[in-house]
């Protein structure tokens, strides 16, 4: 996909959300305005929400929106620059050195730099978006050293000096607020909380992402999830789940398992936990019959 500008692309929020249903990744309005604001103004975008409500595909189909490859940070407890920015292959440094004898050698040469994810970004900021996957795993360390980046998008290297973006960074950041993010890390970002959809926006995402499921099936599997969702689950199933247990259903049935048979014996790609579906198991019959009612 060629590339776009971002500017051009982001006229309006509306412009936005068609967009992005164009990339099959359906935007409410909120979501569409605060990626607008984003764009427009050059600041970070903060998704935050729960494990499962797309916050990872809005950055993929933002990219895609753009024509730009995604740079995914994914983040965990203990990660750090080397993880982040970049470190010297000392390798490659000392076998340079040892071929090069009494010859002179720059051994902070580029071929010997891995550039990580931030300057992989720096350097190419019209061909890149910087997804921050799960920023709240990190720890404060982190953030704090994530911070000075978003702050004048450049990083320097001792041995180098400064890189420093020559255009404006697109970059999103995800959180589940497993923790409590930094005051100052919000306020240099456009924040949006992206919730569970309602059963008739989930059906279109599910007619959207599934394939070859009817309609009055994306209509019972969104119907049956906004029940199951509201119980006292360990781990909800996200939109994904749903889109997976819409498919596997139709599979089901299509192989000889009548309705609501199929959406029974598919459960186990809706819910991926034990004790969850130990829970649901009782009333999942009842749950299923009153979704296709």
């Amino acid at each position: 996909m060629p590339e776009v500008n971002a500017e051009t692309a982001a006229t309006s929020p509306e412009a936005v959300a068609q967009q992005l249903a164009a990339s099959r990744y359906l935007a409410d309005d909120s979501l569409a305005t605060a990626i607008f604001l984003a764009i427009r103004l050059g600041k970070p975008l903060l998704l935050e929400g729960a494990p499962g409500v797309g916050k990872t595909e809005a950055a993929k189909a933002i990219a895609e929106v753009l024509g730009r490859d995604l740079v995914r940070l994914q983040c965990y407890e203990g990660i750090d620059a080397a993880h982040a920015l970049y470190e010297w292959n000392y390798q490659r440094q000392l076998l340079a050195i040892r071929h090069a004898g009494e010859h002179e050698i720059d051994i902070y040469d580029d071929r010997f730099l891995i550039a990580r994810p931030l300057l992989q970004v720096l350097r190419a900021p019209d061909q890149r978006v910087l997804l921050v996957d799960e920023i709240d795993r990190s720890d404060h360390e982190f953030e704090a050293l994530l911070l000075e980046f978003l702050s004048d998008f450049q990083i320097s290297i001792p041995e180098r000096g400064t890189i420093r973006a020559e255009a404006q960074p697109i970059v999103i950041l995800t959180s589940n607020r497993t923790r409590e993010l930094a005051e100052a890390l919000r306020r240099r970002c456009v924040y949006h909380w992206i919730g569970y959809p309602d059963a008739k926006r989930e059906a279109e995402i599910i007619m959207l992402r599934a394939g070859g499921v009817a309609e009055a099936t994306a209509r019972a599997v969104a119907n049956a999830v906004q029940e199951i969702r509201g119980r006292p689950l360990a781990k909800p199933p996200g939109i994904s789940e749903a889109v997976e247990w819409a498919n596997a259903a139709t599979i089901l049935e299509k192989g000889g398992s009548p309705w609501p048979d199929a959406f029974r014996r598919a459960i186990g790609v809706l819910i991926k936990d034990e004790e969850d579906l130990s829970s649901i198991a009782p009333e999942l019959g009842r749950i299923v019959e009153e979704a296709l009612a």
